[in-house]
């Protein structure tokens, strides 16, 4: 049996884990950092792309690493939203929103999820150990460090660990912590299309009875479609041949971007809201999907979890250089309570949203077209929506203004 010992433990390789390295080792000179994955470390084939707000960009500037990805992304320049019933033929506009948080600077990037991967693989490589693949099969935390056990006999051990190991988290389970959940009995299908017409940098939501249908654009003719269905009819059109889903997601999209072609095989993911009661335990911190999974109608999931880096790192960093216990109680107090009413609010923001829009409800309909046509012409209001979803504020982490820590 072999003991190691690190400064910091992250379970879970995917882009937050990666960028949590990242920010760690950029920040806190010579921090010996562990990175535990199930599976060996590289970037999956994924055809996907995630939305990275205003907020986060900022922090891959400041850890030097979105430069690297800035040739990919295709900036979101403006988001269009609609509102129709089952067999309306009109998509009409209700809600329209400039792209922009500042002059030249658009409140998202779409960015291949495969091109995000690599950047940050490539970057926080040199400065971990990787211990993967690996099965963690317990966790314990003393009086001094969180502990893992893994399958081979292993035994890592660290004053603080991390899980970023998803919304099924084991670290999470592992650890006790429960979580309040709600199954939306939705599917998220999701592919990449090519199609006729420009997209010029718009997004584009479509709201229907069954959920949200977005379109959100990419490099030339091309957008990421996240489509919401009743999780029960997913299977129909799983089962669509490429002509017959080539013909749905145009007639969907009203024919918004003319003629489509799907590059990709449809896939379905279901949908539910799943939200830690405590964001920490004793020596253990959880971000990302181990602490919050909300519905993707604000396209917000990916960037709630590097807002959780952002907070973290600061608060370990400072620790680190005053000398104290980096994984105390306290300091992940003020992780979680810095986290907490931002998760909070958002899951709120996202589930009431998918209430309100998922259904047909003629007074419902008439009284939420009725509001986003008053948002649609009260500018300051747009504006602070705008500011909102791209993640910035003046109280939040250092790294999400782009400063260093």
């Amino acid at each position: 049996m072999r003991n190691e010992r690190f400064d910091v433990l992250i379970v879970g390789g995917g882009p937050v884990g990666l960028t949590l390295a990242l920010a760690l080792a950029r920040s806190a000179r010579g921090i010996r950092i562990g990175l535990v994955d199930r599976r060996p470390l590289a970037v999956p084939r994924d055809n996907r792309a995630s939305a990275v707000a205003a907020g986060v960009r900022r922090v891959f500037e400041a850890l030097g690493v979105w430069s690297s990805m800035a040739e990919a992304a295709q900036p979101i320049t403006a988001m269009r939203i609609t509102d129709s019933g089952t067999g309306d033929l009109s998509r009409p506009l209700f809600l329209s929103f400039a792209g922009d948080v500042a002059p030249g600077e658009p409140f998202a990037h779409m960015v291949p999820n495969s091109v995000m991967g690599q950047v940050l693989l490539d970057a926080a490589a040199p400065s971990i150990t990787v211990i993967a693949p690996a099965e963690i099969e317990h966790f314990a935390a003393d009086g001094i460090a969180g502990v893992l056990t893994l399958a081979d006999g292993r035994l890592l051990g660290a004053p603080l660990v991390v899980g970023a190991d998803g919304g099924q988290s084991k670290l999470r389970t592992m650890a006790g912590i429960t979580v309040v959940a709600h199954d939306y009995k939705q599917s998220g299908l999701v592919t990449t299309i090519s199609h006729e017409l420009s997209h010029d940098g718009a997004a584009y939501e479509h709201f229907r009875p069954a959920g949200p249908f977005a379109s959100l654009p990419l490099k030339g003719n091309r957008s990421s479609l996240v489509w919401t269905e009743a999780s029960v009819d997913a299977p129909k059109f799983l089962a669509m041949g490429p002509d017959e889903l080539n013909a749905t997601i145009e007639s969907v999209m009203g024919s918004t971007l003319g003629a489509v072609i799907a590059e990709d095989k449809l896939q379905a993911f279901p949908l539910h809201m799943r939200i830690a009661r405590e964001f920490v335990a004793p020596r253990l911190a959880l971000v990302g999907d181990a602490v919050h999974v909300v519905h993707p109608i604000a396209g917000q999931g990916l960037n709630l979890g590097l807002k959780d880096v952002a907070a973290l790192a600061e608060v370990v960093v400072e620790a680190l250089r005053l000398g104290l216990d980096h994984g105390s109680d306290d300091v992940l107090a003020r992780y979680q309570s810095w986290r907490r009413l931002d998760t909070s609010a958002m899951a709120m923001v996202t589930d009431t949203m998918n209430r309100l829009f998922s259904n047909e409800i003629a007074p419902v309909r008439a009284l939420r077209d009725f509001g986003l046509g008053l948002v649609d012409r009260a500018e300051p209001v747009k504006s602070a929506m705008i500011r909102a979803a791209a993640g910035l504020g003046s109280n939040g982490p250092r790294l999400l203004s782009g400063l260093p820590i």
